[in-house]
Formats: structure tokens, sequence, C-alpha cells
């Protein structure tokens, strides 16, 4: 696998690194040894699944707070994708600022979320469905997050949001007092 770093510290677009013959290809999506080596975390004791019927369906912007932060390794298993990070860690340079990469079962990207980063995004087509890695149990009373159209953002959503959650539209928007 490559690791290609993006502006966010931490985060990273994962490229699988294909070994092809006349059936197709092989290759390794997961391994603990070089997520360990860039001291990414690597272990997941969970694995999500997310599928969404209509293009334009938006999910976002989510994270859990600590102690129960995330970091997530995220991949498109069909479909397509706009896969957002967001980093909220105050003590960041890129502190607000977001990053976005196109994820489909075509290209077979990947994206590392570190803790810290919030995470959405917004299907490019039909019937398209994620797959997630994430290094904490899924915490409900942690789970929090912030509004995919706030302003503090200005996310560039690609489509107009055919589909969002009662509770995704709900978020609050940012202030400095919402990440404690």
């Amino acid at each position: 696998m490559q690791f290609i770093p993006t502006k966010i510290e931490g985060v990273f677009v994962l490229e699988v690194e294909r070994k092809e013959d006349m059936r197709g290809f092989f290759a390794r999506i997961f391994s603990r040894d070089e997520l360990k080596e860039r001291g990414l975390v690597d272990d997941y004791p969970q694995h999500n699944v997310g599928y969404n019927h209509a293009k334009g369906t938006l999910r976002g912007m989510h994270f859990q707070r600590a102690p129960h932060a995330e970091a997530k390794l995220v991949r498109c298993t069909h479909g397509s994708v706009f896969d957002v990070a967001l980093d909220i860690r105050p003590d960041s340079a890129t502190f607000l600022q977001w990053v976005a990469f196109e994820l489909s079962a075509e290209n077979h990207r990947m994206l590392y979320i570190p803790e810290g980063c919030a995470h959405g995004y917004q299907t490019l087509e039909d019937a398209t469905e994620m797959s997630y890695l994430t290094s904490q149990l899924y915490i409900p009373q942690s789970a929090t997050g912030f509004r995919h159209d706030d302003s503090a953002f200005a996310i560039g959503w690609p489509l107009p949001v055919a589909c969002i959650s009662d509770a995704d539209r709900k978020w609050p928007d940012f202030s400095p007092g919402s990440l404690r």
C-alpha cells in the first residue's frame, strides 16, 4: 500500500498496489505492520458498513469525543463517494480545514482519518456502499457531529443534498466550546 499524506497532518490516502495477471488483480487493503510503522492506529475492534440508496445522500460530519475518539480507515466497496476529513483539533495548524477525495469501488482508494478529525461523505452514485474500520467501539454518549453546511468549514459538497438523516440535519453549528 502507498500512504499519501494530505495537507492535514495524520490524514492519508491509501492507494492499493495491484498484482495483476490474466485473472485480474490481487491487492492488500490492510496491514497492521504498515500502519504501525507510520505511527498510525493499527487496532480496529469494530467494522461497519453503510449502504445508501440514492446519489446525493450525505452522512456527516461525525466524530466521537474523548476518551472514545476514534481513528477510521474508510473504503468504498460499491459505487463512489466524495469523502471528507475535517480537522477539529484546536492545536493543529490546519484546525477547521478539510480535505476531500473521491473513493470508489473502481479506484480502490481508502482514507485514513485520525482521532480529532470529523468525517462525512456524499454519495456520487445510487446504490453506494462504504466500509469503515474504527479504532473504538461506538459509544452513543460520545458520538456527536457538526452540520455538513456549517459556514465555519465551508465544505464544497459536489451535489445538492438528496437525502440526509434528521440527526445529521440537526447537528449544531461549530463553536469553540463545542469541542469540550
